[in-house]
């Protein structure tokens, strides 16, 4: 196919795929004449990778290059494009007090979970603690229970990867389980929360939602 129809296919601009290609993310197209380029449906693929990590997973054009070459280079094993993903993924620079990173400590020692003293999720984590503290809001109570169903997620994402096959297609696992999951298991929460939110406090009882914006009802009781 020629880039216009690429281009068509993914919503990624004729621009953006000759950025992308530029700058590494994405391999050339064969070249079929003095100015023209073909593609096929790997590109096709690739390019819905890189819209996913760069729009839905917030990575910056850089790490999602260096994400990316985690995924194409056979000789980097797996933990290890694991490591390279969890490093992309935006975080705070604030550095989280040591409280906080004692709290996260006590909950890997109760867990048994064991990383290197570089993992993001550490600061991460820690510094939801210390924003929580700033709000007067404790999670001491249910961190135990948060940790033992992030357990059976983790055991989860690595049953996907193991199941995509090949190499390279569970390089790719790992890298959408890591940067994607996130904001998948945020939405789910959502709808989990609110759903047991009726069930406590409605009975079961979803209530009527109003679909009108308030621009419509503004306009309703003006006329």
């Amino acid at each position: 196919m020629r880039i216009s129809e690429l281009s068509e296919r993914t919503g990624v601009s004729s621009a953006s795929i000759k950025y992308y290609t530029r700058e590494g993310l994405l391999p050339a197209g064969e070249r079929t004449g003095y100015n023209s380029t073909a593609y096929d449906e790997s590109h096709v693929a690739r390019l819905r990778l890189i819209r996913a990590l760069i729009d839905t997973g917030g990575l910056t054009v850089a790490a999602a290059g260096k994400v990316i070459a985690a995924i194409d280079d056979p000789d980097i094993v797996l933990d290890h494009v694991f490591g390279i993903a969890q490093q992309s993924v935006p975080r705070d620079a604030t550095p989280p007090s040591a409280a906080a990173i004692e709290q996260v400590h006590a909950i890997m020692r109760e867990r048994g979970w064991a990383t290197v003293p570089q993992n993001p999720g550490i600061p991460l984590a820690a510094g939801v603690l210390d924003d929580l503290a700033m709000t007067r809001t404790d999670l001491s109570t249910v961190l135990p229970r948060y940790a033992e169903a992030i357990d059976m997620i983790a055991e989860a994402d690595l049953d996907a990867v193991a199941a995509s096959g090949d190499r390279d297609q569970m390089a790719e696992a790992v890298v959408v389980g890591i940067v994607l999951g996130d904001v998948l298991l945020a939405g789910l929460r959502r709808i989990a929360q609110e759903s047991h939110t009726h069930r406590r406090y409605r009975g079961g009882v979803v209530p009527c939602q109003d679909h009108e914006t308030d621009e419509t009802t503004e306009t309703k009781e003006s006329s």
